[in-house]
């Protein structure tokens, strides 16, 4: 048995990666970056990907697990990652598969009984997370939250928090770390920072890997609602219910009605299934208009490849205004030119 890298882009090695992974009740996604495949003769036996921090579309077949076949069809995708400057690692499988991974050196962080468990190579990732974040609870009063992405910083995001702030005695806010949009990690949080500092009650954090992630749900940042989305969703709603408010002491999860995509108005419906079955309330409110138009990330985008400046300032905070015709924003606004179909 061998290793072979295959080469997604070519329709030759594409397609019997996806027949091998659809006998095996999986599906190739869309995302993934490196593949490799096992293979005895020209047979393949086995495959696994690579995207970003994640290794997924892992099968081996039936007759062969338990031969040390994925054992070497993940470290093989472990080794490419670390190549690429990529220490922590994730990997999704079902729960039955689960007793594969941990003697590979992968840890679970959650499981939805029956459907899926996430894994991490680090033995504690998670629960320091989790401590980090104790030290931001608040006894007193109610502790409500939001997830942000802010690709970049709008009015409409500012009206969000400023109404969910005066609703509640404290507001968590996490900023969406995975950098997939074309505003980085780093100037997305600094653009919430400097556009809610008058909001006394608002703690700000980052989201990190378990909170809206190419782990927790790697569907999120694909253009299209998947098969996998309405899972990944709920799990990603699991994670946040189940682990991490308890921590913060957070009843409250406010959310941005979504009138545009499909993907984030599915991920809403899953909030509202799951997240009250760990005493967690969801409140959906209605997006800031101008003209007759929802305020969203997506126009001012737009606007900006456009250059129609002055429809931007009065969509955006005076502090993102400023950044956006800064020099560092110059660079930013050459890449969204040249991807104008950024989502998020």
């Amino acid at each position: 048995m061998e290793l072979r890298e295959v080469l997604l882009s070519l329709p030759s090695d594409r397609r019997p990666v996806e027949q091998f992974l659809q006998q095996q009740g999986l599906r190739l996604e869309e995302d993934v970056e490196y593949t490799v495949i096992a293979v005895e003769g020209e047979k393949i036996v086995g495959t696994g990907s690579l995207s970003g921090k994640v290794l997924k579309c892992i099968a081996v077949e039936s007759s062969l697990q338990g031969q040390g076949v994925a054992s070497r069809i993940l470290s093989e995708l472990v080794q490419e990652a670390f190549r690429r400057g990529r220490d922590h690692l994730f990997l999704f499988t079902r729960p039955e598969n689960e007793k594969l991974f941990t003697p590979l050196g992968f840890t679970p962080v959650e499981r939805m009984e029956k459907e899926i468990v996430l894994l991490e190579n680090r033995p504690n990732g998670f629960v320091h997370y989790l401590v980090s974040l104790r030290e931001h609870r608040v006894e007193k009063g109610v502790s409500g939250s939001a997830v942000v992405n802010c690709n970049p910083f709008t009015l409409g995001h500012r009206y969000l928090l400023e109404y969910a702030a005066s609703h509640v005695s404290t507001l968590h806010v996490f900023v969406v770390e995975e950098d997939r949009s074309v505003f980085p990690t780093e100037v997305r949080y600094r653009l919430v920072q400097e556009g809610t500092r008058d909001i006394k009650n608002l703690i700000l954090h980052r989201g990190g890997p378990y909170i809206i992630s190419s782990a927790t749900f790697p569907s999120y940042f694909l253009k299209e609602a998947s098969e996998g989305t309405r899972l990944y969703g709920r799990f990603d709603a699991t994670i946040f219910g189940k682990r991490i408010c308890p921590v913060l002491n957070i009843s409250r999860r406010f959310v941005g009605e979504e009138p545009y995509c499909p993907v984030t108005s599915l991920y809403n419906q899953c909030l509202r299934e799951i997240l009250p079955q760990y005493g967690v309330q969801v409140e959906v409110i209605p997006r800031l208009e101008k003209d007759g138009r929802a305020v969203s990330a997506s126009t001012v985008r737009k606007l900006l490849i456009e250059e129609r400046w002055e429809e931007v300032k009065a969509l955006v905070p005076e502090t993102t205004f400023e950044f956006l015709q800064s020099r560092e924003a110059e660079p930013i606004l050459d890449r969204l030119k040249k991807k104008p179909d950024s989502r998020h």
